[in-house]
């Protein structure tokens, strides 16, 4: 895996919210600024990026796209993702956009951790992997199921058969945005 060259990005931003009251995350505001606009910041690094999720204003290009059926779960939305991207060798780094305290350097670690494994994924203190990683594409390709096996596939089947090296997470990265508590708890 080349974790020196560029690296995409696919966002997923396209969940039900329903702990939100079906909110739209990306465009929950954290501190001023949306959900998305923290994840696209975290990977202001990328050379492209894909948002699987409704189309909103964003302050850098990106391209939207959906799961088809829509609401298909995260792995679904990834392979879509993937499915957008122009140009999808190398490396793709993946991040659910209710992660607002990823940054470039989490994903530099990430890139960093995967030399030598399929991918890096970010394991909170608990050591639960959360939705922060980085994929190699063509090892995303090769576990890929059928397309009628991706719609309500667990995330954790798809990625079974990968070696992704574990990266602690640092300070509040792991912290993500599923309930409104979540949202006050972290504007203290």
């Amino acid at each position: 895996m080349s974790i020196t060259g560029p690296f995409t990005a696919v966002v997923l931003a396209g969940g039900a919210a329903v702990r939100l009251g079906g909110a739209d995350k990306a465009s929950v505001e954290l501190h001023g600024r949306t959900l998305l606009t923290w994840a696209l910041d975290a990977v202001v690094d990328a050379a492209e990026v894909v948002v699987v999720g409704d189309p909103v204003p964003t302050h850098r290009p990106v391209t939207f796209t959906r799961e088809d059926p829509r609401l298909g779960g995260p792995a679904a939305a990834l392979l879509t993702g993937r499915d957008a991207l122009l140009d999808p060798r190398g490396t793709v780094a993946v991040l659910a956009c209710d992660m607002p305290y990823l940054t470039p350097r989490t994903f530099q670690r990430l890139r960093a951790a995967a030399g030598g494994h399929d991918g890096a994924v970010l394991a909170g203190p608990d050591r639960r992997r959360h939705l922060a990683m980085v994929l190699d594409v063509a090892r995303l390709d090769a576990v890929r199921p059928g397309l009628e096996e991706q719609h309500n596939l667990a995330l954790h089947r798809l990625l079974e058969p990968l070696d992704l090296a574990e990266v602690p997470a640092e300070g509040r990265e792991h912290r993500d945005v599923d309930t409104w508590a979540d949202v006050r708890d972290l504007t203290d």
